[in-house]
């Protein structure tokens, strides 16, 4: 069961102890279940599992079926439906994929711990520990007492993860359940809709994808987006569905063009058109800005052939058919995506320059497309051909269980699983030739830790394409990558500014722990005499400092902030700076006057801190080459403002003690997000034309939004969130989107 269970049930009945039939049904005397019950249909699943299932598991299923009717009699779903309903559907579900019989009966039973008190002996005595073990790491921990709602709901996560860690079955039938309980939706509240849609978006749609469960994949995203988005949803059903009627003759001659094609050029193919999905359709528009006249490409073809060598085949005819755009080829045969999926992508300029996408694939990598690990259930006594999946599958799965044993609590282990659960992934080469997938944005140190986390620990340095670089280098794709290590090199503080990967993070943060107490204390103490002498400050501090610190941050010794620094749960900057304002102003500070009267040098930073210790402020946005002014809090988080900034004057009047100067290194980060205002005549197209100006002014689009009611007269102002690398780009940029016609005025958001 997942979040969304415990909401659904809205009546639940005490436990019965009396062995009287469930539900007031007759079981027949041979292995199927009962015809009906409710309006779950019994008789299908009972079919489709006696295509597959011996006797004997029958038999199995039948008493998991009857104990999960005894154990929800009388509860009810939100939708008015016997609870027993959903068991059964989530069966189901796991019966068209060909799941074993201790997973049907899993997902029968999956719910009777958690709502029902059944314990898990009881469930290891009747029906034996795997069964078992799948239900526990199916049912939720709301036994526990959590501080908050984001860490019960982490846990929950990561002891889900956890068990699919351990046998893969189980987020299959979570899976499942999730599938059948979106479908199923409607009964709930409009808020619980979105909450429950939204965290179906960001967690369990990304682990199938992860899994390649693409069917289950794209239905859970259609359906999280039409609970998240319901108007943008039904606007686009109805545009789709009107294209359909006037594309109906195209998609016709190319089908026809394309048979013919083929078979004259002596390949036997079964082709398929598709339509994309609404979800798909939407996310490109919003990230390329598109209207959805402009997206053409809602029509694809996927084209199944009996071998691989056909599969380069049909390309080479298709591309004789129709022009290649160029650009727009992808061989995910030669190196397929990290959840096993294979097969060339191609797109070309059809009949009236139409661009057309084409999939080529052969019959077994089209099993795996549709149903990725879940395959080696449904063609295991066929499909020899599974292994290299499984084990990708399972070195991922594996990978899980490192992070478990590197992680400090649950919230930081989905932190670092969540990092890895996107389908954006670059393809680097060890030298010698194997190919390692990272995700997107992945380091030359996040490489070092996915070839083994001895070779990330001793990492000093990287050769990419055979020449020197530093870790922190971002990798591309192709790049050949070798990591040059050392005995006497350890991980850093600052390496988790830059690592891109769970597993790295993690492995990082575990080391730093897991230094012995007296050398991380020596190691912060070292780090903060540094960042003192940097200060022109004395490095020996007096012991009433070093009370004063320790009452100003809330810690309970000295030591324990000096490890701190020494494990990187503190900046040593920041404690530092902490301390040139008690040396200089031992009293706090009156006045902004007497602030400004102290000779306190500027702090450095790069952009690339972390979050936690260092954060631009969101009411200005600041982006290099701006002045700049911190607050620093009492808990050593610095917080960066302009320094013409209202908010920052506002705060810095009331208690200006705690604000410094500071500035940009050189070495700054490449992007920085930025505010900008347009107002614009409105009229057809504009919209277009600035999002092209932008692209052409090499920067990036975040986020776009127009504010109905901010007009004058037949102006309207259009705001944008851009990726910019410094204030002359900004400048840059600005200068040319002033120039598009249409525009009256552009202004940079501070508010």
């Amino acid at each position: 069961m997942d979040p969304t269970a415990a909401d659904t049930a809205t009546t639940s009945a005490p436990r019965k102890a009396s062995p009287a039939t469930p539900s007031g049904i007759t079981l027949p005397p041979d292995q199927s279940l009962p015809a009906t019950v409710g309006v779950a249909s019994v008789t299908q699943l009972n079919n489709r599992l006696a295509e597959y299932l011996t006797a004997s598991e029958m038999k199995k299923v039948k008493e998991a079926y009857r104990f999960s009717d005894e154990m929800h009699l009388g509860q009810v779903r939100r939708s008015g439906e016997p609870y027993i309903c959903h068991p059964i559907a989530v069966a189901e579900i796991c019966a068209e994929w060909k799941l074993d019989a201790q997973a049907i009966m899993a997902a029968l039973l999956h719910d009777v711990m958690e709502d029902q008190d059944v314990q898990k002996d009881e469930l290891i005595e009747r029906f034996g520990a795997p069964v078992a073990a799948l239900v526990d790491g199916l049912s939720k921990l709301d036994k526990l007492e959590f501080q908050t709602q984001v860490e019960h709901q982490a846990e929950n996560f990561r002891k889900m993860l956890l068990a699919m860690a351990r046998d893969v079955r189980v987020i299959l039938v979570k899976l499942a359940d999730r599938l059948h309980n979106m479908r199923t939706l409607d009964a709930m509240s409009p808020e619980k809709r979105r909450r429950i849609a939204r965290e179906t978006m960001e967690v369990y749609v990304p682990i199938a994808h992860r899994l390649g469960l693409n069917n289950i994949y794209r239905e859970l995203q259609e359906l999280a987006f039409a609970h998240l988005n319901p108007m943008r949803q039904r606007t686009l059903a109805k545009a789709v569905k009107a294209a359909r009627g006037n594309r109906r003759e195209l998609v016709s001659k190319i089908l026809d063009a394309v048979k013919v094609t083929l078979n004259n050029g002596g390949i036997d193919a079964a082709i398929q058109g598709r339509e994309k999905s609404l979800y798909g359709i939407y996310r490109k528009m919003r990230n390329k800005h598109l209207s959805f006249s402009q997206v053409l490409d809602v029509y694809g073809f996927r084209v199944v052939v009996d071998s691989f060598a056909e599969c380069y085949v049909a390309l080479g005819v298709l591309h004789s058919l129709y022009k290649p755009m160029p650009g727009k080829f992808k061989d995910y045969i030669a190196i397929p995506k990290l959840n096993g999926y294979q097969s060339l992508h191609t797109t070309l300029i059809g009949p009236y320059g139409t661009p057309v996408e084409f999939q080529i694939r052969t019959e077994e990598m089209n099993r795996v497309a549709e149903a990725g690990v879940a395959a080696h259930w449904l063609y295991k006594n066929q499909n020899a051909a599974l292994t290299d999946l499984q084990q990708r599958t399972h070195a991922w799965l594996q990978s899980l269980l490192d992070i478990q044993h590197q992680t400090g609590d649950s919230a930081e282990f989905l932190e670092h699983v969540k990092v890895d659960l996107f389908p954006d992934s670059v393809y680097v080469f060890t030298p010698k030739s194997t190919i390692i997938a990272l995700p997107r944005g992945a380091t030359a140190l996040d490489f070092a830790y996915t070839i083994h986390t001895d070779i990330g620990d001793r990492a000093v340095s990287a050769k990419i394409n055979h020449v020197s670089a530093p870790l922190k280098t971002e990798l591309r794709n192709g790049d050949i990558v070798a990591i040059e290590v050392s005995d006497d090199a350890q991980p850093t503080p600052n390496w988790l500014s830059f690592v891109r990967t769970g597993r790295a993070r993690s492995a990082i943060r575990h080391h730093l722990r897991s230094i012995n107490r007296d050398q991380a204390i020596e190691l912060g103490e070292m780090l903060l005499e540094q960042a003192l002498l940097s200060l022109e400050l004395d490095a020996k501090l007096p012991q009433a400092m070093l009370d004063r610190l320790v009452a100003d941050t809330g810690a309970k010794s000295a030591d324990d902030i000096f490890a701190d620094i020494g494990t990187g749960r503190r900046l040593a900057t920041l404690v530092a700076r902490h301390l040139q304002g008690l040396v200089e102003s031992p009293a706090t500070a009156k006045t902004e006057e007497t602030h400004s009267d102290q000779k306190i040098k500027p702090m450095t930073i790069s952009g690339e801190e972390p979050v936690s210790s260092v954060q631009l402020a969101g009411c200005c946005s600041p982006i290099p080459g701006d002045r700049l002014m911190g607050n620093l809090r009492r808990d050593q988080m610095l917080v960066v403002h302009t320094s013409d900034c209202d908010t920052a004057r506002r705060y810095r009047a009331k208690e200006p003690g705690r604000w410094i100067d500071v500035r940009w290194a050189h070495d700054h980060a490449s992007r920085s997000n930025c505010r900008i205002r347009v107002l614009v005549n409105d009229e057809k197209g504009l919209l277009a034309r600035l999002a092209a100006t932008i692209n052409e002014s090499d920067s990036n689009i975040v986020h776009v939004g127009m504010d109905e009611g901010r007009r004058d007269g037949p102006l309207t102002e259009l705001r944008f969130t851009i990726q910019v690398e410094d204030r002359v780009h900004l400048a840059r940029l600005m200068r040319n989107v002033r120039r598009v016609y249409g525009v009256e005025r552009i202004l940079r958001d501070r508010s």
